[in-house]
């Protein structure tokens, strides 16, 4: 049973989630569902009693069979959006990870969970052309920020 902290209250969601931020030789890896057309960061939902920062550790384990150490967290974001028809709240974490070996490769490819989510590694540089949620990371991947930051937005 699926213990992660999300919720419906009428028309509004509320996702409690960790993201992971990978980056190797100027692209960031991104996924998205097959029917969605945006593209986000992956990781996944943060289930009751656990340390987000285990919950990305875990989910990369899970999603892709990756070995990953959380570096530092860069952002913790409140975001309000739309998604599906529902209006969101999200309260995300996002970590930067690392990895021993390098994982980078050309091309999409599915993750250990089958053919529900599309990954990819995409050039930093092409971010802002591309539909990424949450918006704001469009340009805050090119230049990620030394210190934590706590952003709310309303996209």
């Amino acid at each position: 049973m699926a213990r992660d902290v999300r919720f419906k209250v009428g028309g509004q969601r509320f996702n409690y989630r960790a993201a992971a931020i990978m980056i190797e030789k100027g692209h960031v890896l991104l996924h998205r569902q097959v029917d969605d057309s945006f593209w986000a960061l992956p990781g996944g939902g943060i289930e009751l009693g656990e340390a987000s920062e285990e919950t990305v550790v875990r989910e990369m384990k899970e999603e892709l069979g990756y070995d990953v150490e959380v570096v530092r967290t860069v952002w913790i974001a409140e975001t309000f959006f739309k998604h599906r028809g529902d209006a969101m709240h999200e309260v995300a974490f996002y970590y930067l990870l690392n990895t021993r070996d390098s994982l980078f490769k050309d091309g999409s490819f599915e993750g250990l969970e089958g053919e529900r989510l599309i990954y990819q590694w995409i050039p930093i540089d092409v971010l802002e052309d591309i539909e990424l949620k949450p918006a704001f990371l469009g340009k805050g991947l090119k230049n990620v920020p030394c210190e934590t930051m706590h952003l709310v937005r309303k996209d």
